[in-house]
């Protein structure tokens, strides 16, 4: 099954590679912004969208991002790909 988190995308990182900054239930993690992006990359800073393997897939409104999160944290399905993630920022940040 494949699973779109919400995330909020926090900074630009590289405008060239249209790659930002998503913060997914406090886990920051640099995604595609790619797929969304249909206008200036800084305009979507701060947006919420459905983060999938590195990608920014849609952006959702905050409420919809809420309740997803929610009902995730409900059936437990998020923890796996949380867990996943938290890991990969983990060796990110302790490579030298």
């Amino acid at each position: 099954m494949c699973l779109g988190i919400p995330g909020q995308i926090t900074a630009v990182t590289d405008a060239d590679r249209l790659m930002g900054m998503a913060d997914v239930s406090g886990v920051r993690r640099e995604v595609s912004l790619a797929p969304v992006a249909t206008g200036a990359l800084d305009a979507l800073v701060g947006q919420w969208a459905l983060i999938h393997v590195g990608f920014a897939m849609a952006i959702i409104d905050e409420d919809e991002a809420a309740r997803t999160l929610d009902a995730l944290r409900d059936l437990g399905e998020a923890q796996e790909e949380l867990d996943a993630m938290a890991a990969g920022q983990k060796a990110l940040e302790e490579q030298p």
